[in-house]
């Protein structure tokens, strides 16, 4: 069966382009704002759309992102509004894929099944779970696909050729690359590197390889969408969603479009980088 993520990285690699990935923690500041910029990330060039699930310690991530939980978590975030983010959003866009990102916790104390279920009525595309490795497939992952939705997997530059395969033995929809050791946020990753990563990751996948952690600038976006798949940017975008936050932690008039002005520019540099490797 063809998911909505098979169907957009298909449609853009028709046309010679790379996919633009953005991140979201959900609820961030709260629902309504939150809301506001998911659903103009389209209209701003976002191909891809991760959205974060809220979560007490998300080790995975560095300050911002983390900042951005404890943001949502304060406006009374949890993964029942993260789904309902998701409905509201497939009320007028029933094209964007969304994955929801994040860790095991919440989705085990909702449990599996019920998750899965609520996931899918949501139109929800794919799952990136950070702190479920292979070995742990039938936690969630063997659920996730027999329900319809991609399980994508991280690899990493300490991924070697002997933990690949396992790595991506039940993977689907893409494989995100994580460009840098370290937390999200940390440090930018070198395109002539990124490269050599993903041709590595390639010989032993057809799955787009779409590439993420430390990317802010459009410059830096359209260096990696010449080498990869797919750019994927998250702490620039929530950097930029928490300056536009006033001293009440609402985000203030026009903080939106300040947001998607940034994710726009960014969209440029990808879009523009796969055309002119193209020609």
């Amino acid at each position: 069966m063809s998911t909505r993520l098979d169907k957009r990285f298909a449609k853009l690699k028709a046309e010679g382009r790379s996919a633009f990935v953005t991140f979201i923690t959900a609820c961030d500041p709260d629902f309504d704002a939150s809301y506001e910029i998911l659903k103009g990330l389209p209209a701003a060039g976002s191909d891809v759309i991760e959205l974060g699930m809220p979560f007490t310690d998300p080790m995975a991530d560095g300050p911002a992102i983390q900042a951005s939980s404890q943001r949502a978590l304060k406006s009374g975030a949890t993964l029942n509004m993260t789904l309902d983010l998701v409905r509201r959003f497939r009320a007028d866009n029933n094209d964007t894929p969304i994955v929801l990102m994040g860790y095991y916790n919440p989705i085990y104390h909702m449990g599996v099944d019920k998750f899965l279920a609520a996931a899918n009525e949501a139109g929800v595309d794919g799952l990136i779970v950070v702190d479920l490795p292979p070995e742990e497939d039938d936690e969630l992952c063997e659920p996730a696909m027999r329900a319809g939705l991609n399980f994508i997997r991280l690899a990493t530059p300490t991924t070697d050729d002997r933990r690949l395969p396992a790595v991506l033995a039940n993977t689907s929809g893409f494989v995100y690359y994580v460009s840098i050791n370290g937390i999200t946020g940390s440090a930018s990753p070198q395109a002539r590197d990124v490269a050599a990563a993903v041709a590595r990751i390639k010989r032993h996948t057809n799955l787009p390889v779409a590439v993420g952690f430390g990317i802010r600038t459009p410059e830096q976006a359209a260096a990696i969408a010449g080498a990869a798949d797919g750019a994927v940017v998250g702490s620039a975008i929530v950097d930029a969603i928490a300056s536009q936050l006033d001293v009440s932690g609402k985000l203030k008039s026009g903080g939106a479009a300040h947001v998607l002005a940034l994710v726009q520019s960014l969209a440029q540099g990808v879009h523009g980088a796969r055309v002119t490797a193209a020609e």
